[in-house]
């Protein structure tokens, strides 16, 4: 080696170097260091799985409102529409410099609003058309999990009588993993959900589901990708409450205080949190 490499040859690494830095420092074109897309979360992949379209990209979707007091730990991206940016309150939102979503020091993830429409250069601009898609995907999936044939045996059918403790829901041979309630839902103690990881359970309730204070949902084998509830009537998830799965709901959400969520929750109107953490699963 010439004393001219040798002098060269560390200039250029430290160059290079250098460039690599800067260009890892631009963070793919967010405007706020650090901020990232949240974690998406596993899908369900079997035969019989809920299609949640481009729902499936958020933790908490809703129409209305997206509420909190006081804080909460959220893992996933949020979305709302086609209620603007103001409809989520109690998150302290810093709007990112390309105007294409939102930040929070209590979200793990990104906040979609229709009114962050981008404009500067280098930003597509797509949020509003992007979180119009996720509203009509998340009617569909409902839709499609309500109205998917109904449990017929008594295992599987208005499981006691609407008020249910201690139960352990497995797949059974003539309804599989779909579970049919023509009324409400209390889930009044802990119940459990067996199965292997390729099992789906649909939870079809007609009216509200409510879920006791301290109370939990524990999977067993399941995946909570694959547990769809599917609900007409609103649910509420009592204090310091554990649920999982994919909560369809064609009304609101309202978690009560410390109650935690792994799954997802989609709201056809509001979702209301109390000092909560959810994560996608």
């Amino acid at each position: 080696m010439n004393r001219f490499e040798s002098v060269t040859k560390p200039m250029i690494w430290s160059t290079t170097l250098l460039l690599a830095a800067i260009v890892a420092g631009c963070g793919g074109g967010s405007g706020t260091p650090g901020v990232g897309a949240g974690p998406v979360g596993a899908s369900c992949t079997a035969a019989s799985c809920v299609n949640l379209g481009t729902t499936a990209n958020y933790v908490i979707l809703a129409n209305t409102a997206i509420t909190n007091t006081p804080t909460s730990a959220v893992t996933g991206d949020m979305g709302i529409s086609p209620t603007k940016a103001a409809g989520i309150t109690g998150f302290a939102l810093t709007v990112d410099a390309t105007n294409d979503f939102a930040a929070s020091a209590q979200v793990t993830g990104r906040i979609y609003a229709p009114d962050f429409t981008g404009g500067q250069a280098g930003s597509a601009g797509t949020t509003p058309a992007k979180m119009t898609a996720a509203q009509n995907d998340k009617v569909t999936a409902f839709n499609d999990a309500f109205n998917r044939p109904a449990a017929t045996t008594a295992s599987n059918l208005n499981v006691g009588a609407g008020t249910v403790t201690g139960q352990n829901f497995t797949v059974t041979a003539t309804d599989g993993g779909t579970y049919t309630w023509t009324s409400g839902v209390n889930l009044t103690g802990d119940n459990t959900i067996t199965g292997s990881a390729t099992d789906v359970f649909i939870f079809q309730i007609a009216g509200i589901l409510n879920q006791s204070a301290a109370t939990k949902i524990t999977l067993v084998g399941v995946l909570p990708q694959n547990v769809f509830w599917v609900v007409s009537g609103g649910t509420n998830i009592g204090t310091t409450a554990h649920f999982e799965g994919i909560l369809l709901d064609k009304t609101a959400i309202t978690l009560g205080t410390g109650a935690t969520v792994k799954g997802r929750l989609q709201a056809q109107t509001a979702v209301t949190l109390a000092g909560n953490t959810v994560t996608v699963p």
